[in-house]
């Protein structure tokens, strides 16, 4: 299988050489660049899959070069700032980014935010394969409901089959809160009898194995007196 090809662009080229080394260790192919107008020219002459792309650059700015890229490319772009303003991050998502990654960050994060936008991008993009309705996606969250597997940054979450079910259910229904009650007896399919504290436990595993920080979960939240629900991103 032929590795896939990452651009990476900053004109600080201490960071680009960091990245480089940690996704080239994933087994993936790195291109540099140093500034917008790099970019660009490269992305024409290769054949790139995904783009980690610094906002603040001499020459032409992160931000242009994304709307240049998009009147094109359909391909991922990865937007990498200081800045952390919610702000910053939506007008680089309005301007056609896929993700927002906020300096320093996390290598480990970086490299799994990358095979997320990899396989959404292989996978369900218009160039190599047709939609499968089959997924259910929210987020960097993918259910393949014929398989009924669960992946999380693209990696695959080792779930039990009861912790299988309750996914399930949630990510049929983004944003519908379930009470602990109906869970118990749509998964178990038996009455609900003190089900609260059995529900919790697994909703607890659950997000320890597809939270980045399961003390501050992004999907699976409980909403305080009524339930539990799979965030709608």
């Amino acid at each position: 299988m032929e590795k896939p090809c990452i651009l990476v662009v900053d004109d600080d080229r201490e960071i680009v050489k960091a990245i480089a080394i940690h996704l080239e260790r994933e087994g993936m192919k790195v291109l540099k660049a140093y500034d917008g107008l790099q970019a660009l020219e490269m992305i024409i002459s290769q054949d790139v899959q995904l783009i980690l792309l610094d906002i603040m650059m001499p020459e032409m700015d992160g931000l242009s070069a994304t709307i240049k890229i998009r009147q094109e490319k359909n391909i991922p772009i990865i937007l990498l700032s200081a800045k952390s303003e919610d702000s910053d991050k939506i007008l680089g998502l309005s301007m056609g980014a896929d993700d927002y990654v906020t300096k320093p960050y996390n290598p480990m994060e970086l490299v799994a935010r990358v095979k997320a936008q990899l396989r959404r991008y292989m996978s369900l993009g218009d160039i190599h394969m047709r939609e499968k309705a089959t997924l259910l996606i929210t987020g960097d969250l993918c259910y393949d409901t014929e398989t009924r597997t669960l992946t999380v940054f693209g990696e695959q979450a080792k779930l039990t089959a009861t912790e299988t079910k309750i996914v399930e259910l949630m990510m049929k229904n983004p944003g519908r809160i379930f009470p602990a009650e109906e869970i118990y007896e749509r998964v178990w399919e038996e009455p609900a009898f003190s089900a609260e504290n059995t529900v919790m436990v697994h909703i607890r595993r659950i997000r320890e194995k597809i939270e980045i920080n399961p003390r501050e979960p992004k999907y699976l939240k409980v909403v305080w007196g009524i339930g539990y629900k799979i965030e709608k991103i």
